[in-house]
């Protein structure tokens, strides 16, 4: 089977503004190639305070999730705070592929990147 059940990305931040039409955001891509339906589990780590959890998606057999990291809202109503940094801890039900991106819009000269996340 391809994937892992464990990811980590190690470095996440949201600006907390934009410019133009685009807002500034991260999101974590999941692709589930198994033919069962992944549930998602997303912690999120600082460096001065406890973690948050409660995040929870589904990606479906088959399937892929584009987790938008702004708009992502825990079971206790909690939301990853803007400006920010940040680490996540994606744990899925069946092995799956993660690749983490971020839009930065905060200046004119827009800044995309991408990177795959570390699989445990």
């Amino acid at each position: 089977m391809i994937g892992k059940t464990t990811w980590v990305i190690a470095d996440g931040y949201l600006p907390t503004n934009s410019t133009g039409n685009q807002v500034s955001h991260e999101a974590v891509c999941v692709l589930n190639l198994t033919p069962d339906e992944a549930v998602i589990q997303l912690t999120v780590y600082f460096e001065d305070r406890d973690p948050l959890a409660g995040f929870t998606c589904l990606c479906g057999a088959q399937r892929t999730n584009h987790i938008r990291l702004d708009r992502l809202v825990n079971d206790a109503g909690e939301q990853i705070p803007r400006g920010v940094p940040y680490a996540l801890k994606i744990d899925s039900t069946v092995p799956v592929i993660v690749q983490h991106s971020r839009m930065d819009t905060s200046q004119e000269a827009l800044a995309l990147f991408t990177t795959m996340g570390y699989s445990g």
